[in-house]
């Protein structure tokens, strides 16, 4: 059984909350949280709750827990993730990409084995859009949001298709966040992004399954990171 629904929501506002007192550097990288009493009262929730919230910052690695001697701030996230995130989204945001890397991993998997001549033809379309938004600084989440729904069609199994459209609007949240982030950086990091879909790409056209599940796996998860890079 999972948390009811409105402690889930609840874990998920305390966790947005501290998210936000140490990405404003309120709470610096090194520092000890507060005591769970304490911040149980600052935030207004119950420790359960506090304590979901808490497991969701060390999973995502901003918060570690040491033995004995409480939570410490392991990373400062990018103020800019509060910024370009909708309120209340950015638990639910991590959740997606774990999603993600399951059914698209699988999708290319088979993508690689499967795909059709016109298949490559649109992967490579929506690949070389990506690489012209990457030259000519644009956002590019259509492209890439178009390129991993091509993969899953490439499947030849509509159902991951379906899956992922039927979560779309959480998709492109993700996707909006993850490239508002790559463009406030140097070049270098939109680079690094289209070198893991050059890599997918390349794992598909050569029948590769391993590989391309791999890599899409890898993708995905390294978005997922890099929400919190700092």
């Amino acid at each position: 059984m999972g948390k009811p629904a409105k402690e889930r929501t609840l874990a998920d506002h305390a966790y947005e909350k501290i998210l936000a007192m140490i990405s404003s550097g309120e709470t610096a990288v090194g520092d000890k949280l507060p005591t769970e009493h304490a911040m149980s009262e600052m935030l207004e929730v119950s420790r359960p709750v506090l304590r979901q919230a808490l497991k969701q910052l060390r999973e995502d690695g901003v918060v570690v827990s040491r033995q004995g001697s409480g939570s410490f701030v392991q990373r400062r996230p990018d103020t800019a993730v509060l910024t370009f995130a909708p309120v209340g989204s950015i638990a639910d945001i991590q959740r997606t990409f774990e999603f993600r890397a399951a059914i698209e991993g699988e999708a290319a998997f088979l993508a690689a084995v499967r795909h059709t001549e016109a298949d490559l033809a649109k992967l490579r379309a929506h690949f070389k859009e990506l690489d012209r938004c990457i030259r000519e600084g644009e956002l590019g989440v259509e492209a890439d949001e178009a390129f991993h729904q091509a993969i899953c069609e490439a499947s030849g199994n509509q159902y991951f298709a379906t899956a992922r459209t039927s979560m779309k609007s959480n998709i492109l949240t993700g996707l909006n966040l993850t490239r508002n982030l790559s463009l406030s950086k140097p070049r270098e990091r939109m680079e690094l992004v289209q070198q893991e879909h050059r890599r997918i790409l390349a794992a598909i056209i050569a029948r590769d399954q391993a590989e391309a599940r791999a890599a899409m796996r890898a993708h995905v998860e390294n978005a997922k990171n890099r929400v919190f890079e700092g």
